[in-house]
């Protein structure tokens, strides 16, 4: 109603569209005087509240990753930040959310190409749709996603995924999927990673049926540290359910939310990114990467002659 009066004040007058609004809309005693005192009122404490909330969210959709976040994580970074949880309620923010017109991402079906190996090949399914582990180290799963490029070709992009810390613990990406270097980088990566907090021996390392993930090189380095080789099923992504959701989020988070990819390099940047940001995000506690108050575990970037990213943690 003050909008109302505001907008129009200056054609028609205060005093005759108070009139007119008390006589159409049935709403009782409406004056200049009314109109006056309405707009001189201080702002209430909720809607302050509401403001400076709203100004907080929008402060957290300013970070490129952090924009993705729906209602839960919004909440969460809000406490994160220091927001008293007493009077940031789960229930303001979707509707706060609401009001500034945004919501976090979501995923959407896109076909998947993945080449099946002929023949038996790979080893027995041994985490059998059972994505969890007690520790570090015990459980990893692969897989291989494609990206567009600007040039309408494509780009290929390898994950490996610790299971109990839900962490990328390797990662490598390259212009073509015709061989196994592609898988081989991201598998030593891993192997690195493993080395490094508790050992390989015994790991299971799972993947889907895929030419290069089953073929003999890769097969070969897996064995050599001591680790037990799984595979799916053909055909069945669930049985690859947890690597197939690390690459519908990076699709997510990342890659629909930027232009094209100009060239290889400008993949493995953004990637590294992306993977860096995610340890943080990392929700279980990996013993041996906490911060511990000196220095903690960084992520480097390092180019080397194959123009390849490396992640190493530091002591």
């Amino acid at each position: 109603m003050a909008a109302c009066i505001g907008e129009y004040r200056g054609r028609f007058g205060v005093g005759p569209i108070c009139r007119v609004l008390a006589g159409s809309l049935g709403c009782g005693f409406v004056t200049p005087r009314g109109c006056r005192m309405f707009k001189a009122r201080p702002v209430s404490r909720m809607r302050a509240r509401h403001e400076a909330l709203a100004r907080d969210i929008l402060g957290i959709r300013a970070d490129f990753f952090m924009a993705v976040y729906g209602y839960g994580k919004t909440h969460a970074q809000l406490i994160a930040r220091g927001r008293d949880p007493k009077e940031v309620g789960p229930g303001q923010v979707p509707s706060v959310m609401r009001g500034l017109g945004v919501r976090g991402v979501r995923r959407g079906k896109t076909p998947v190409t993945t080449e099946p190996a002929k023949g038996a090949g790979g080893g027995p399914d041994l985490v059998d749709r059972k994505f969890g582990a007690e520790a570090p180290n015990r459980s990893h799963v692969a897989d291989i996603t494609y990206v567009r490029m600007a040039d309408g070709s494509f780009g290929y992009t390898a994950f490996v995924a610790d299971v109990f810390a839900r962490r990328i613990v390797g990662r490598a990406c390259a212009t073509g999927m015709g061989t196994q270097e592609l898988p081989l980088q991201a598998l030593e990566q891993a192997i690195s990673w493993a080395a490094n907090h508790g050992g390989t021996e015994g790991l299971v390392h799972h993947s889907d049926h895929g030419i290069q993930c089953i073929g003999l090189v890769y097969a070969t380095r897996v064995r050599e540290f001591g680790m037990l080789p799984s595979t799916g099923t053909v055909g069945d992504p669930y049985d690859n359910a947890m690597a197939e959701s690390a690459d519908g989020a990076y699709k997510t988070e990342l890659v629909w939310r930027r232009k094209p990819f100009a060239d290889p390099k400008d993949l493995e940047l953004a990637t590294f990114r992306w993977v860096s940001w995610r340890g943080l995000e990392a929700t279980a506690p990996v013993p041996g990467l906490q911060d511990t108050g000196s220095g903690g575990n960084r992520v480097s970037y390092e180019p080397s002659g194959t123009s390849r990213l490396t992640v190493r943690a530091e002591r």
